[in-house]
């Protein structure tokens, strides 16, 4: 026979996960949160998953929502445990990815008195939570209610936190679980995702005074950053593409490509005079999706600000080049749907011109290409050039997501990274339940500093064999090389953090294979056999000259210019 905690707050939480359809529980160990480990345990729904560090924890969590695109819950212990969470709380509220925070508490009268794990756990998230849910109280359903649904409508973090009295290791079989408990719970309905059809469409005669001066405009640039992959919005943009006067931007992020479309932004724009930077100026800037990585896209649009800004997306829009004119709270596939019944082709030669320019570019990237030292641009041109088909891409934060951007992607693959907040404390951990969530293979690209600041997520027992790991290892922090500002100041060692610390240890620790490459010749070598099957997760450690990356980088730059 099945048990079940004998604690009602328990049986509640565990109860009403079950009703919205809450089923993978990704679980940090302790006692005080006792009652919901055995409660999620003994559900005959959710999926439970053991992960120790709390901060891996989390971020594992967040791959698994990343790729579900439906909350996942982490249950944790009182105390500093529940701290560890917060990055990935954050990134979560930034890239509207799904996460129910479930933390064990102390009841109110053992706060502040000197007890042990405990600190102040109500609204703890209050700058970057949907919604909180303070439970001990009369109306505890609907607080827990309002909180999942919001995960679920909201696509965001909430965080539910849950007083436990002792004793808490009580048990009851299923009959015997609390009459009151499954009367409450019995309110709560199950709320299904929103689909497109479901989404409130635009008023026709609104749209019509925007669709009104764009088709007035020569001049329309749509920006799209990040997205998850979307076969309709990949239809949409080509179409938008037919028209001369639009120039469609993308980043690899945005998982959508076509010729017609830039998609090495910064490649692009470097080389700019004060002529063109003026001239590439759209009128309307239409944009779509979440974060934009391109650094010189934003100093682009910011300094040289277009007449209208409009951004499309059902939840938020960021003011990002200061000139947000409105927004359309819809869906970008909503919103391109109807919004193709108004628009109008024009005449221009924006689109053509700028294309043109990308093949220059082209031309120029690939003849330094052709004789680049081996070096991190080296790197990344050898790594993409042999991924396979398929293949989901997680890519970290800093220097990676950046080089990758230079590059062309298959239109197979799926790429990802933690923009929200472009931190790198999880990145590893990301791709980790991004892996578990998935069947593809998947690649992880990252840094030294990355890789070794989230080392313990490879403390993971859910890790698939067909997961890899690329460490690009430039002896610390080589992106503070190429910004100006660390090696004028003096203290260049306090940013770049050099070190001469490697992959090897770690993956004798935790059973992954380990092959390393040190120049072109042997990268080919490991390159040529590292996606075959194993009977254990990879890791391929590149070491690159420190001391000459950031000089070829910049000789890159300087040749698509000359």
């Amino acid at each position: 026979m099945q048990e079940f905690p004998k604690n009602k707050l328990a049986q509640l939480v565990v109860k009403s996960c079950e009703k919205f359809s809450i089923n993978t529980v990704v679980i940090s160990p302790g006692s005080r949160n006792a009652p919901l480990i055995i409660g999620f345990n003994g559900s005959t729904i959710s999926k439970t998953l053991s992960v120790v560090d709390e901060r891996s924890a989390a971020f594992f969590a967040l791959g698994i929502a990343q790729q579900t695109r439906k909350p996942v819950a982490l249950v944790c212990t009182s105390g500093s445990a529940l701290l560890n969470y917060y990055p990935a709380v954050a990134e979560a509220f930034y890239s509207n990815i799904p996460l129910v925070i479930i933390s064990a508490d102390r009841p109110a009268n053992l706060i502040d008195i000197g007890d042990g794990q405990t600190i102040r756990q109500e609204n703890v998230f209050e700058n970057h939570i949907l919604c909180s849910a303070n439970l001990g109280g009369e109306n505890d359903w609907e607080l827990i209610e309002k909180a999942l649904q919001t995960a679920i409508d909201k696509k965001g973090p909430v965080h539910i936190n849950v007083p436990f009295e002792d004793p808490l290791y009580e048990m009851t079989s299923e009959e015997n679980r609390d009459d009151e408990s499954e009367k409450l719970t019995l309110k709560l309905v199950k709320i299904e995702e929103k689909s497109l059809l479901k989404e409130i469409p635009l008023e026709v005669n609104e749209l019509q005074k925007f669709a009104d001066i764009w088709n007035a405009s020569t001049k329309k640039m749509v920006l799209v950053g990040e997205h998850f992959p979307d076969e309709l919005l990949q239809i949409q943009l080509e179409h938008l593409a037919k028209d001369p006067s639009v120039l469609v931007l993308i980043e690899n992020t945005a998982n959508v490509s076509h010729p017609k479309f830039i998609n090495s932004i910064d490649k692009l724009i470097f080389p700019f005079e004060e002529d063109e930077l003026a001239e590439f100026k759209p009128d309307i800037l239409l944009t779509v999706g979440g974060m934009i990585v391109s650094k010189k896209i934003k100093e682009q649009l910011r300094n040289f600000r277009p007449k209208h800004h409009w951004h499309a997306d059902a939840l938020r829009a960021y003011d990002t080049f200061h000139c947000l004119e409105h927004h359309f709270k819809v869906s970008p596939q909503l919103f391109f749907s109807q919004f193709f019944f108004l628009k109008k082709s024009k005449e221009s030669n924006y689109q053509q011109f700028w294309l043109h320019k990308k093949e220059l570019r082209l031309q120029k990237h690939q003849e330094f290409m052709e004789t680049c030292a081996f070096s991190d641009l080296k790197v990344f041109s050898a790594i993409l050039a042999t991924i396979p088909n398929h293949t989901q891409l997680q890519l970290g934060n800093s220097s990676v997501i950046r080089y990758s951007q230079l590059f062309d992607s298959d239109k197979t693959w799926r790429i990802f990274c933690n923009r929200g907040t472009s931190g790198i404390d999880g990145c590893t951990s990301t791709a980790i339940g991004a892996a578990y969530a998935v069947k593809e293979n998947t690649l992880f690209i990252t840094g030294d500093i990355s890789f070794v600041y989230d080392s313990n997520a490879l403390w993971n027992n859910y890790i698939p064999n067909n997961f890899r790991i690329i460490v690009i290892n430039n002896g610390g922090g080589g992106i503070f090389r190429f910004i100006p500002g660390p090696q004028q100041s003096g203290s260049l060692d306090y940013f770049e953090t050099p070190h001469h610390l490697t992959a090897e240890h770690l993956c004798k620790m935790y059973n992954f294979e380990y092959i390393t490459a040190k120049d072109e010749t042997a990268l080919q070598l490991q390159l040529s056999n590292f996606y075959e099957d194993s009977g254990f997760p990879k890791v391929l450690e590149i070491f690159t000259p420190r001391l000459e990356n950031d000089q070829i980088l910049k000789a890159y730059f300087n040749n698509l210019k000359a």
